[in-house]
């Protein structure tokens, strides 16, 4: 449990960061609010031997309204997300999400730019982040770009940043008073969810779904998005839920239960979000 030998390098501004990243190449990590890579470091699943500590880079942390959509540093933590009254103002999903992450010591330390960058198919804020239709901002050596979150997420543990690049902010639409709902399904109150769906009132008047640990990644609920678009009721959109999905099996859940959850939270949540209902007990009743 004691990770291998590493350089540690603390910088404080973003071209710092770029320019570390240059310099030590494919072996340096960035390091954010630790709780993702220093555990599978511990475990020898990664080594780094360099660590880029940008946790003191005051630049990456902020959420402001710019234009139709909200702004939000990379290095924004879990805590601020939550407490921000921007963000509980323009798109209050998030700052909902965010109070549902582990635990308060995980969401004072926590990033949103380091959830995002990790590509955890059973996170939180990404499943929010897809609902929502995000932007990433990455930066690097040739400057800076902006990946829709549809094409972000690759694989398992994988995106579409390049070499050399870091995630800087995140932006996501203007949803105001919009409704939305978040529904997930954990043994513990501060696990991972074993499933978990959100689902947003978006400003062009379409539903955005989608959904955790139902694959490699997080995933968007495009056949029950589809569904609603043609006017399909609530129950009949929700049966659709898990279809071009690939849910795991594990000592958890077997991929039928998993299936059978993403089409319950799933109605769920767009019941919360049409304000049918209010927020359900989810996480602690079976389901």
């Amino acid at each position: 449990m004691i990770p291998a030998a590493f350089e540690y390098v603390r910088v404080s501004t973003v071209d710092e960061a770029v320019a570390a990243l240059a310099e030590h190449g494919e072996d340096a990590k960035i390091l954010a609010g630790g709780h993702s890579l220093l555990p599978i470091m511990k475990l020898r699943l990664a080594v780094p031997s360099v660590l880029i500590d940008i946790s003191g880079v005051q630049e990456l942390s902020y959420v402001r309204v710019d234009g139709d959509e909200v702004a939000i540093g990379a290095g924004t933590r879990h805590h601020e997300l939550e407490k921000s009254e921007v963000a509980q103002a323009e798109v209050p999903l998030l700052p909902h999400v965010a109070s549902r992450v582990g635990d308060p010591q995980v969401r004072h330390k926590g990033t949103l730019g380091g959830t995002v960058a990790h590509c955890d198919p059973a996170s939180d804020l990404p499943t929010a982040l897809l609902a929502l239709g995000a932007t990433v901002v990455v930066q690097g050596p040739s400057g800076r770009r902006s990946i829709p979150i549809t094409e972000f997420f690759l694989g398992f543990f994988e995106t579409a940043m390049e070499e050399g690049e870091l995630i800087v902010e995140l932006r996501v639409p203007r949803t105001g008073a919009g409704g939305w709902g978040y529904e997930k399904f954990t043994r513990r109150e501060n696990d991972w969810p074993i499933v978990a769906a959100a689902a947003v009132h978006l400003p062009d008047g379409s539903v955005g779904v989608a959904l955790a640990n139902m694959g490699g990644v997080v995933l968007k609920a495009s056949a029950v998005e589809a569904a609603l678009a043609e006017g399909r009721s609530i129950e009949d959109a929700a049966e659709l839920a898990a279809e071009g999905t690939s849910p795991s099996s594990d000592m958890h859940a077997d991929a039928e239960y998993r299936s059978h959850l993403a089409r319950l939270l799933t109605k769920r949540a767009l019941k919360v979000a049409s304000g049918e209902t209010g927020a359900s007990t989810a996480e602690s009743t079976a389901a």
